[in-house]
């Protein structure tokens, strides 16, 4: 098919507020389903294999996080190229951008399996595993480290069917792979009694439905960009650009896995394993608070970098402002639902009374700063979707590197295990500080533009065109 004969591309239109909820809702349906599976995992293990195997869990997270952090740098970065050169009109070169995001997906996981899978025991100690975790971490990452080749394409693919405006199909791969994935933690853990094993080898059969459904959608021709072999062929000067504004996503990930290995040494040290069993039912509860920042963030992506691209100030603001909002109200309402009952929902986890005791104060002091989480996110989202990689960058390694982890060792030297959980909130307050101060700039760039664009029109309806 020529481009002239393609049909128009879904982000072109001025109906922002619309637009922004037909490409959230799909995100939010798609990542509730897909976090519902991370905590019903998470339940299977708490109930049948008891807070040993939660600990397993929470003390394997960064390494996990290693695989979302390389699929997150691929896939922004390439949502980045793709929605700019749509809005652009350069259809060519947001479909060169598109196979060369799929090379560079797979160079990326087969680089950290090689790193990860020989020297697993040595990863899980460096973190802080006891001699009584090992056994549990190792089994569950095993089947996690190998399923990164799946993780990474995966993620990359939802981003680049975002970028094009197809919502609906990251949604699809999404609740795929997170029903697989309970359904085979029910079938593992309960019926076969395979433990933490059986959570790993679920995960790694859901990833590997999320891409081949994914692969489907690109292979079936629905795709507004097609998938042609001769854009594989690695392009120096494409990748440099995706990786120079994923990198900030990555270096954000790894940054934040290497602040969770500091903080997961702090709490086994101030608190011992049941401490680690309620850091790791806290991270799959900030899962859940995190969600509505997350989901309007990936949604406002494509459409600002596609308004960016096209020239077109005013809307991209709209997106700004809308996605603020939004964002700020939800995630309000998320910090007063796990401020004021947070027992409830541990005790979904497990019903230890020690356990619970840790989780609720945890809680409470972790998610304190929540409500600035909406903005935050959508303000570190508008500089990878404009292509300012410098800010990205900085934004990103903020939180984990500038903040977090200066503020758990302070705030632990006098205060224990309360300053790991006081940790969170203060470095979130911080972040959210140093995002606003790099926005001030780019928002100016956009007002210019927008009373620029006004003029324009008012001189055109002038003249009487």
């Amino acid at each position: 098919m020529q481009k002239s004969a393609k049909t128009k591309n879904v982000l072109d239109t001025d109906k922002i507020g619309g637009l922004l909820f037909k490409l959230s809702m799909p995100v939010f349906l798609g990542m509730f389903v897909q976090t519902l599976y991370n905590v019903i995992s998470t339940i299977f293990i708490g109930r049948f294999v008891g807070p040993i195997g939660i600990a397993a869990l929470s003390i394997s997270f960064p390494l996990q996080m290693m695989g979302y952090g390389l699929g997150t740098m691929s896939g922004i970065g390439g949502m980045s190229v793709i929605s700019r050169s749509l809005g652009a009109g350069r259809d060519d070169d947001a479909e060169k951008a598109l196979g060369n995001g799929f090379t560079l997906a797979i160079l990326l996981s087969c680089f950290v399996i090689a790193i990860l899978l020989p020297f697993l025991d040595f990863w899980l100690k460096l973190i802080g595993a006891s001699e009584t975790v090992l056994p549990y971490a190792r089994e569950y990452m095993i089947y996690i480290t190998i399923s990164y080749i799946f993780m990474v394409l995966s993620i990359s693919l939802l981003n680049y069917t975002r970028a094009e405006g197809n919502a609906n199909v990251s949604m699809g791969a999404m609740i795929i792979g997170s029903i697989v994935d309970i359904s085979l933690c029910f079938v593992f853990i309960v019926w076969m009694k395979m433990e933490v094993k059986g959570a790993g080898l679920a995960t790694l059969f859901a990833q590997l439905c999320s891409v081949l459904y994914l692969l489907n959608y690109y292979r079936s021709g629905r795709s507004y960009l097609k998938v042609r072999w001769h854009n594989f062929k690695p392009d120096l000067k494409i990748m440099k650009e995706m990786l120079a504004i994923g990198i900030g996503a990555f270096v954000q990930m790894f940054a934040g896995s290497f602040s969770a290995m500091v903080l997961l040494k702090m709490v086994v040290t101030y608190g011992g394993d049941y401490a680690l069993g309620a850091f790791g039912i806290a991270q799959r509860i900030m899962m859940f608070v995190m969600m509505p920042a997350m989901v309007l963030s990936q949604g406002a992506q494509p459409i600002l970098g596609f308004n960016y691209g096209a020239g077109r100030f005013r809307l991209a603001l709209k997106s700004i402002t809308l996605a603020i909002g939004f964002s700020m109200v939800l995630c309000s309402a998320g910090f007063l639902i796990v401020y004021f009952i947070p027992e409830p929902i541990i005790r979904i986890f497990n019903d230890n009374p020690q356990l619970i005791s840790i989780g609720v104060e945890a809680n409470k002091r972790m998610f304190l700063a929540q409500p600035l989480l909406g903005p935050l996110m959508v303000g570190t989202m508008i500089f990878q979707a404009v292509g300012k990689a410098k800010q990205a960058f900085v934004a990103a390694i903020g939180r984990p590197l500038l903040f977090v982890i200066p503020a758990a060792l302070t705030l632990t030297h006098f205060m224990g295990l309360k300053g790991v959980w006081l940790a969170f909130p203060t470095s979130d307050l911080l972040t959210f500080l140093l995002v606003m101060v790099l926005m001030i700039p780019i928002l100016k760039e956009f007002k210019q533009g927008a009373a620029l664009e006004k003029n324009e029109v008012a001189l055109t309806e002038s003249h009487g065109f």
